[in-house]
């Protein structure tokens, strides 16, 4: 059973049960600092077999999207929020600005943010549904004139996510940052 088997059918009371501890043991090891994440370890202290934290999690990304899951929610709903905003560049820079928070506070979410691939299709849906909601705002700025055309909401997140990087390695200047990148989605003057 993979890591999405869980949403898509109903889990047995024992592995779900299994699961919940799994995502457990693992939030309590995210705490105390350790973002190894490493299986084997998370088997032990959850005190399950090994196998079943695979069946479950077939790699730590599949793990780490699911304990990112509400967050990423979190996310999805600003964005929404974004996009219903009367002013679209202001909701482009709430968002930005709330997105770029969460990836430096961290780093998990930032990984599963920046993921060229999801292992759960729930990751992946969220994905949709967040790029759906910043294509809707991207448009409404457009149309307001604040925006170049042919920027897509892919574009942002991977301009965001550069920010995001080049903060970590040490250019603590996102405020900074985020306002090049605005700068630079407006249109050519």
């Amino acid at each position: 059973m993979t890591s999405g088997a869980g949403r898509g059918a109903a889990l047995r009371v024992d592995a779900a049960r299994n699961r919940a501890r799994v995502l457990q043991v693992a939030r309590e090891q995210l705490a105390t600092g350790d973002d190894s994440l490493m299986l084997n370890t998370i088997a032990r202290l959850a005190g399950v077999g090994v196998g079943t934290v695979y069946r479950h999690f077939p790699n730590r990304h599949a793990l780490l999207e699911a304990l990112m899951a509400e967050r990423f929610q979190r996310l999805v709903d600003e964005a929404r929020a974004a996009a219903a905003d009367e002013d679209a560049q202001a909701g482009l820079r709430r968002l930005l600005r709330f997105t770029l928070e969460r990836m430096l506070d961290d780093a998990g979410f930032a990984a599963v943010l920046e993921s060229a691939s999801d292992a759960d299709a729930q990751t992946s849906a969220m994905k949709a549904e967040l790029d759906g909601a910043v294509a809707e705002l991207l448009d409404r700025a457009r149309r307001a004139g604040a925006i170049r055309q042919g920027i897509e909401a892919g574009d942002v997140r991977r301009l965001l996510c550069g920010i995001g990087h080049a903060v970590r390695s040490g250019g603590d200047r996102a405020d900074a940052y985020l306002d090049v990148l605005l700068e630079g989605l407006r249109p050519p003057r």
